[in-house]
Order: C-alpha cells, then structure tokens, then sequence
C-alpha cells in the first residue's frame, strides 16, 4: 500500500478497532453496574421477551398467595369460634344431665337453666362474631367462598360454608325447658358441629399445602429468571479488566498511527 498523507489507512483500522472495544466496555459496564446480563430486549429480545413473562407470572402468584392467606383467615377464624363452641357445648351436656336430675320448679334447677341459656347466648354470639372479610362459614349467606389457587381464571378451591349446624339446643325456655335440655340432645349438636369442624380443619389443612406449593413455584421461577438473565460477575469483572487493557492498547495504537505522517515528512529533509 502506498505511503500517503490524504489517507491514513492506520489510524482507520486503529479507530475501529478502539470503537468496538469501546462498545464492548460499555456492553461490560452495564452487566457489572445491573448485575444482569439481559437487562433490555435489544441485550436480547427472545430471552428478554421469555424473562418478562415470567416476571409477570411471579407477580400474578403474588395474587394468589393472597388469596390463599385469605381463605386461609376466614377458616382460622372459623375454627377459633368452633374451640369456643365446642368447649361450651361440653359444659351444656354437663349442665343438661344436672337439670334433668334436678327436681322440676326447683332452685337448683332454675340455676343450671340459667347457666345453660347462658352458654347457648355465648354459642349463639361465637356463631356471629366469627367473621373475617365480610365472610361468615357459620352465616347461611356465605354459601361458599371460592378462593384462586393458580394464575388461571378458572382454576379455583371452594370452601363450603357449614351454615345449618345443630346448635337447636343452645338455648331451652318455655314449656320445652326439661324437654330440650337434654344430654343426648347436647350430644347429638355436639357431634354435628364436630363434624363441621373436621370439614374445616382439612379445608385449612388443603390451603396450606396450596401455599407450600405456590411458594415452591415462585422460587422456582424467581431461579429460572436468574438463569436467563443474571451475569457471571466473576467472569464480567475478567472481561472488564481485559477490555481496559486492550482500550488502553488501543489508544496507543491510534497514537502510533497518528505519527505516520510526521514519519514521512523525514523523506523530504
């Protein structure tokens, strides 16, 4: 190639050179600075596009964890009334086998009455009191509460309210006192409202696992996001020091081509 001051073919290579050392710096700066090594689309578009989605995925299981927790509430709060009613409904039966030994029109009878109605009041504000969100599974007008499990629409777990439960004993007054308070029938709105309860429990017992579950999966996707998106900073802080060099190189390189047209003004002393 000849030797020419209109044209520095040097230089040129040199500059070139500099530049694409200067993008890939940047390119390296960017993944040290982010910690990411596809922080935009133009980094990567398909993988970009991949790690959006389940960004948004993460956020929607955000939702459902809510829910669960929720329903989860409405049942913990159901089940705290349901101790309190048991518990009241042990000490009716213990009442009831009192009344009926008692002699009827008695002092001691009218006393075991009293303490009686006064468990049914108890039972009967427990079975009001136990709601949570607006959301009773003691009240009839809560006939069920659908709870969103997964990121779908559709997908859902349904707690059945247990409206209905024999509590008809809580209370006995009138011309039916010794009828209805007996131990049987005490045993009989025992063992329905047990049964109610154990509804609840593995309700309760299948929201947690859901929430396991649902946890598991955001961990699993918060890594997998990782994978596609997260750079080696070990390996970025290599390049990096590596890319200085070679910058520095570079600009002595141009420096050195720059010289070439000094070079051939000692042709013509």
């Amino acid at each position: 190639m000849a030797n020419s001051i209109n044209t520095n073919v040097g230089a040129l290579v040199a500059l070139q050179n500099l530049n694409a050392t200067g993008r890939e710096l940047n390119v390296v700066q960017n993944r040290v600075n982010t910690g990411l090594k596809v922080s935009s689309a133009k980094d990567n578009g398909a993988i970009f596009a991949i790690a959006s989605g389940l960004r948004a995925e993460q956020g929607a299981l955000d939702s459902v964890k809510n829910s669960i927790q929720r329903g989860h509430s409405v049942i913990d709060v159901a089940l705290a009334a349901g101790d309190t009613i048991q518990k009241a409904l042990e000490e009716q039966k213990g009442l009831a086998v009192a009344i009926q030994s008692s002699v009827a029109g008695s002092a001691a009878e009218t006393a075991y009455l009293a303490d009686f109605n006064a468990l049914g009041a108890e039972i009967t504000a427990a079975l009001a009191g136990a709601s949570f969100d607006g959301v009773n599974l003691f009240s009839a007008g809560s006939a069920t509460n659908n709870l969103v499990v997964q990121t779908g629409t559709t997908t859902t777990y349904t707690v059945h309210a247990v409206a209905g439960t024999a509590t008809t004993v809580a209370t006995a007054t009138g011309a039916i006192v010794r009828a209805g308070a007996t131990a049987a029938a005490v045993e009989t709105a025992s063992a329905a409202f047990a049964a109610k309860l154990g509804t609840l429990g593995g309700n309760s017992k299948s929201l947690e696992r859901q929430l396991t579950f649902t946890s598991k999966i955001q961990d699993a996707l918060e890594a997998g996001v990782g994978n596609l998106v997260d750079a080696d900073l070990a390996k970025e802080s290599a390049r990096l020091t590596a890319l200085q060099t070679k910058q520095q190189l570079g600009v002595q390189a141009l420096g050195i081509a720059n010289q070439s047209g000094s070079i051939l003004l000692g042709l013509f002393r």
